[in-house]
């Protein structure tokens, strides 16, 4: 590791230090589907337990809260938010949107709902991270370019950070996913917590 990179992740616990002197570990809601949920996958290696061993191992004390519903859509993310934030979390992982692209849901629905629960998260005083997703392309190149450009657009209206594809590095890639080739293995997990987690360490560190 880089010098730098050491001095960031020592500033990082360092914050987290007095977060826990005064009594409090921050939390994580992470809020998805089956991506967020581990599905096919033993509960210890799903993205958000794997998220905060990683986050652990950096001298980080928080808890990721796992509130990842396989097969919903930003509909039924928006109908169970407020029981996700009643857990007052500190920061969330907003990563909904890849049912709805593959149902070919309506974007103008999609980026309503999204619109929606981000200003719910807002409302609560949480930090945010929202994690893009990109449209498949059987629906078409129209139905495509309207998806894709949702999670760009409500980041530049809601000043957001914006990680554009939960999947990047991992999509596509036959040994990093399980044989319905949409869900990531263990393999592909790890891969999407150690190109997300240093992300989710920085706005953690913000937040403090």
């Amino acid at each position: 590791m880089k010098i730098a990179g050491i001095l960031a992740t020592a500033a990082l616990a360092a914050a987290f230090a007095g977060a826990l002197a005064a009594g409090r570990v921050p939390v994580i809601l992470d809020f998805g589907d089956s991506l967020t949920a581990g599905y096919g996958l033993p509960a210890g290696q799903a993205f958000p337990a794997r998220l905060e061993a990683w986050l652990h191992q950096q001298g980080i004390e928080a808890r990721v809260v796992n509130a990842g519903v396989s097969g919903d859509t930003t509909a039924g993310g928006l109908a169970r938010l407020d029981w996700g934030l009643a857990d007052k979390p500190d920061l969330v992982i907003l990563a909904l949107g890849a049912n709805d692209a593959l149902r070919g849901i309506e974007p103008s629905s999609v980026r309503e709902n999204l619109d929606k629960m981000i200003g719910k998260i807002e409302a609560s005083g949480a930090k945010m991270l929202l994690l893009g997703m990109l449209a498949p392309p059987n629906w078409g190149e129209e139905y495509r370019h309207a998806f894709d450009q949702i999670f760009p657009e409500l980041a530049r209206i809601h000043h957001l950070p914006l990680y554009p594809f939960f999947l990047e590095g991992v999509a596509m890639k036959p040994e990093l996913n399980q044989p319905d080739g949409l869900h990531p293995n263990e393999r592909g997990v790890a891969v999407l917590v150690d190109r997300i987690a240093p992300v989710v360490a920085r706005l953690l560190g913000s937040a403090s």
